[in-house]
């Protein structure tokens, strides 16, 4: 099992540790709720230096870029990033990911999930035709999410980035915390605001920042926040989850990724998507509510008021936030309009719920 630069921190402050995409990582150091509203509230840092990052150089680098994600990234521009995807020739979604644009047409990083890195960088290479130049740095890269309302105001002192009035989805590279080159993006996984930043492991770089933002923050009480908050989080925001409500066997227009799926141009499964836009899809993910008591689970099977099989359940949990349980899951497309009553088997028992509109917060 790896470790990041900053399980020792983890470790030091009494973290509990699972096993994540082979990592081992924090999944609560006070409690999932405490630190889901610490976050939605006020302030806290995630280690999610797990996550894969790939440099892609070169004059047909945007090419390649366009070929295997569905979004368009001609439109990006020096210190602009884009959420995508990557398809499979049947339409199914290889993986995830952010877009950064470091040289307009020619330098790009790619930010995938930990869990595919090397499924998505043997899926790049086997596209990789025109001989664009390829760099995995994710082992070299350390990546802290700090995350919250008060998030950039609490990191400001720390470097001349204006990262105050950092527009979504863009970033800059420069000095932090003391540590040169480092990427500041205001991007996340939360839906309460914050920034990523992204920087080399050498020298002492994981502790000089990790201690520096905690130092900043602590009289406003920065909190560092696990992986079980991270998922809570974002599923209140209505964010798949790869491996959970995205994978190999759905397409991004099943998923609600419409918007990312762009047919200005040739991709993989473009003319596949294009057919399935035109005929309409056969089922969707969906966001719901219980209404009678219990927990909808991954996998848990979705049935409708006659008993018959109409989906399952691909992410659910207790929303801190709202007191409720919530869900995410694939039905049948006939059972998927807003307020459709639909029902949960939670442990031989159906249980009622119904659509809602995402984000639940």
């Amino acid at each position: 099992m790896k470790s990041t630069p900053f399980t020792h921190k983890h470790l030091a402050l009494g973290a509990k540790m699972a096993e994540f995409a082979g990592y081992n990582m924090p999944i609560s150091y006070t409690g999932i709720n405490d630190e889901h509203h610490s976050v939605r509230n006020n302030s806290g840092v995630f280690d999610v230096s797990h996550m894969g990052e790939f440099i892609l150089k070169g004059e047909n680098a945007l090419d390649l870029i366009q070929r295997i994600t569905t979004n368009d990234a001609a439109k990006l521009s020096n210190g602009k990033a884009q959420y995508s995807c990557m398809t499979n020739e049947n339409g199914g979604i290889v993986d995830d990911l952010l877009v950064y644009c470091i040289d307009e047409n020619k330098v790009y990083m790619l930010v995938v999930n930990a869990s595919n890195i090397e499924k998505d960088w043997e899926w790049i290479v086997r596209h990789n035709s025109a001989g664009v130049e390829m760099h995995n740095i994710s082992d070299k890269t350390c990546l802290l999410a700090i995350q919250g309302p008060n998030a950039t105001r609490i990191l400001q002192p720390l470097t001349d980035m204006d990262i105050l009035n950092m527009k979504y989805y863009t970033f800059s590279k420069g000095k932090f915390a003391g540590v040169e080159n480092v990427l500041v993006s205001a991007t996340g996984y939360t839906g309460a605001g914050g920034v990523e930043i992204y920087f080399e492991d050498k020298d002492d770089n994981a502790n000089r920042i990790w201690d520096a933002i905690f130092e900043a923050g602590a009289a406003a009480g920065i909190k560092p926040i696990g992986l079980g908050a991270r998922d809570t989080l974002r599923l209140e925001k209505g964010f798949c989850l790869y491996g959970n409500d995205i994978d190999d066997f759905s397409t991004p227009l099943e998923a609600g990724l419409g918007w990312i799926t762009k047919f200005t141009k040739p991709f993989t499964a473009s003319e596949y998507l294009q057919k399935q836009k035109t005929n309409g899809v056969e089922k969707k993910l969906v966001g719901f509510e219980m209404v009678d008591k219990g927990i909808p689970r991954h996998d848990y099977r979705i049935k409708d008021a006659e008993g018959n099989l109409i989906g399952r359940v691909t992410s659910g949990t207790q929303s801190p936030s709202m007191q409720k349980a919530i869900g995410l899951g694939y039905v049948q497309t006939e059972h998927s309009s807003l307020d459709s009553e639909i029902y949960i088997e939670v442990r031989d028992k159906m249980l009622k719920a119904k659509v809602v509109k995402i984000p639940f917060v």
